[in-house]
């Protein structure tokens, strides 16, 4: 019942832009702290950037700071990452997720690939 699907994901040049999306249903997202993960191959999960339920700041890595935002559409409850001036380091699949106390929720992924 609970799902959350990722969109967006895409093949870029350095220096691009892309935008991705989170589709949820099945929980109440207006409680749910709300995060962006990703992971390259060889590589563990990492986090990219946490929005909180309230109206509290995003947090972000200190990789994506000033690249990357996050922001949630209550109304529509979807997920957004807004990213800029992509680097080959950013490649990786980006998961979506939704965490409320023990409770947490992923996504099967996007591929975003950076290359020239």
């Amino acid at each position: 019942q609970v799902q959350l699907v990722e969109s967006g994901g895409d093949l870029v040049q350095p220096g691009g832009s892309l935008r991705l999306a989170c589709a949820t249903t099945g929980f109440t997202f207006s409680i749910y702290i709300m995060s962006w993960y990703r992971q390259a191959p060889g590589k563990e999960r990492e986090m990219v950037a946490v929005i909180p339920p309230n109206y509290g700041s995003p947090t972000y890595a200190d990789s994506v700071k000033g690249r990357f935002t996050i922001s949630r559409d209550r109304g529509k409850k979807m997920l957004y990452l807004q990213m800029n001036n992509l680097e080959p380091e950013d490649t990786a699949v980006y998961y979506c997720s939704a965490q409320y106390a023990s409770l947490m929720y992923w996504g099967q992924g996007t591929q975003v690939t950076v290359s020239s």
